[in-house]
């Protein structure tokens, strides 16, 4: 049964940073892009990176330049550095395929405040 456990999150000022891990419960995981999402309140769920099979990644504009991707393909974990929060960062950030699963884990939040 595939599942996701995502850890890391917390409240951190703006400037700080993070690092986000996931766990997933996927046979074969090295053969499925992986991806981070994130969804603030009253908004919808939005990809901000995924990383390809062979390591290739790709960010939304919002955050490029201050998130990395990746995936340690031995330990079924895809991760994400963040630095340089901003407050617009706040979310319960999700990681999942590309295309994603039907089923999502709980989510970290992420608060980025003074």
């Amino acid at each position: 049964q595939v599942q996701f456990v995502e850890s890391g999150g917390g409240l951190v000022q703006p400037g700080g940073s993070l690092r986000l891990s996931c766990a997933a419960s996927v046979r074969f995981f090295s053969m499925y892009v992986m991806a981070w999402y994130r969804q603030a309140p009253e908004n919808e769920r939005e990809m901000v990176a995924h990383i390809f099979i062979n390591g290739t990644t790709n960010y939304a504009d919002s955050v490029r330049g201050r998130f990395t991707i990746s995936r340690d393909n031995a330990k079924n974990t895809v991760y994400l550095q963040m630095n340089n929060l901003r407050p617009g960062d706040t979310a319960v950030y999700y990681c999942n395929m590309i295309p994603a699963y039907s089923r999502w884990g709980q989510g970290t939040q992420v608060t980025v405040s003074s």
